[in-house]
């Protein structure tokens, strides 16, 4: 009897911790790999260490069949320089980490959210035991940097782009999620055959169930509801100019439900206030992944938003996915890929991000529809997502390249 293949994954973030890498893992288990996860303490997305958790509790523990070792990390909060040192104290840890190590594994696996940066330690770890590192790249990096981070300095720019052209000439393969991140890695000079385009699936709790109510909403409403990150990458600050408009041009009552945390939270309420729209919109604290198609089933279409940006137009966000999976309608602001792939499937309205008119158009548009023509919609982008994005499609794919 052979004997079970090893996968070490690096991921800053790990269970209980929501990220799709927790899915990736089981299914890795599901396939008799045996896993070993190196992470951090948990403590995203509200920047403090998870109950329980600490420097010195539950450093290593076992979940699934999995085994889990922590690092030492600095928690986020929420302001760019403890964010920074969160990164950087990831990485000092898997330095140090990587020298010490004595299991050996077939495979180093590395689920590569922001900042990418967190490669450096599996990139250690295989150049001592001469193992392949396979990256499966989310974000753009120093692009990311720029865009989210608003970071504009060209020596820290440079210097990261060095690391990443190190990660990235150090991996065995890459695996990318939208064909527009995949002409963005070709650019530097990396093998073509090297970039392998993977979108990201949906887990499986995420799919249609009948129509519920919530407590949070009010049913006697056009619920249009957003899930995930509020960040200012998504751009829901035209939301506010939106409402107003609405406000003025129908007397149906539509709601927008924003689900979640993040650093333009406080920002975005001001910004409504401001606008006096407050009865427009309704915010509920963030949810576990699992809880989150209770609400979308409670809502008669969903949001996706994210900013005017020539890189993010190349991006597939997560959160595509999860919404088609779940069989609603989706109104997104957005363009590109997004774009591309909700007007391919039918399964919503897609409008560019500055195009105010535009936006309240299709939602005045979505309002006036017959629940039967809601449905089908969101069945259209169902039946894509089966076909494209399913776990029983990816997964395969992604386990033939360990074979």
């Amino acid at each position: 009897m052979s004997r079970k293949k090893r996968i070490l994954i690096i991921s800053l973030h790990f269970y209980p911790e929501q990220f799709r890498i927790n899915d990736i893992a089981l299914e890795f288990v599901k396939n008799n790999y045996d896993v070993k996860v190196v992470t951090g303490i948990p403590n995203y997305p509200a920047g403090r260490f998870y109950k329980g958790y600490s420097f010195w509790k539950r450093r290593k523990e076992k979940w699934n069949g999995i085994n889990i070792q922590r690092l030492f990390i600095f928690p986020r909060f929420k302001n760019k320089i403890t964010l920074t040192i969160n990164y950087l104290s990831f990485i000092v840890s898997g330095y140090f980490w990587s020298k010490i190590e004595k299991e050996i594994f077939d495979y180093v696996f590395v689920f590569a959210t922001s900042p990418i940066l967190q490669a450096l330690p599996a990139i250690w770890y295989s150049k001592r035991f001469s193992k392949p590192v396979y990256l499966y790249v989310q974000d753009l990096w120093p692009e990311s940097l720029i865009i989210a981070g608003g970071i504009k300095n060209k020596y820290v720019l440079s210097v990261v782009d060095k690391i990443v052209n190190y990660i990235y000439s150090n991996s065995h393969l890459i695996f990318v999620t939208s064909q527009g991140l995949r002409e963005e890695i070709l650019k530097r000079n990396i093998e073509e055959d090297k970039v392998i385009y993977l979108p990201q699936y949906a887990e499986e709790f995420y799919k249609p169930i009948e129509k519920s109510t919530v407590p949070e909403f009010d049913s006697k409403v056009f619920n249009i509801t957003f899930t995930g990150n509020v960040g200012y990458a998504q751009g829901l600050e035209i939301l506010p100019k939106i409402a107003k408009v609405l406000l003025e041009k129908t007397s149906k009552r539509i709601v927008f439900n924003l689900i979640g945390d993040g650093r333009a939270k406080e920002k975005l309420i001001k910004i409504i206030k401001e606008n006096n729209v407050e009865q427009m919109f309704n915010f509920v604290d963030y949810k576990p992944s699992k809880e989150i198609p209770r609400y979308i089933s409670a809502s008669d279409v969903v949001l996706l938003s994210y900013q005017k940006n020539e890189l993010l137009s190349k991006y597939i966000p997560a959160k595509l996915q999860s919404y088609m999976a779940c069989g609603k309608p989706i109104l997104a602001i957005a363009d590109g890929e997004t774009k591309r792939i909700i007007e391919e499937a039918k399964c919503g309205i897609c409008v560019e991000q500055n195009d105010i008119n535009g936006i309240v158009e299709a939602i005045l548009k979505l309002s006036e529809m017959k629940n039967s023509e809601l449905q089908l919609m969101g069945y259209r982008g169902y039946e894509y997502y089966i076909k494209h994005f399913s776990k029983q499609v990816l997964i395969p794919k992604l386990l033939k390249y360990f074979e």
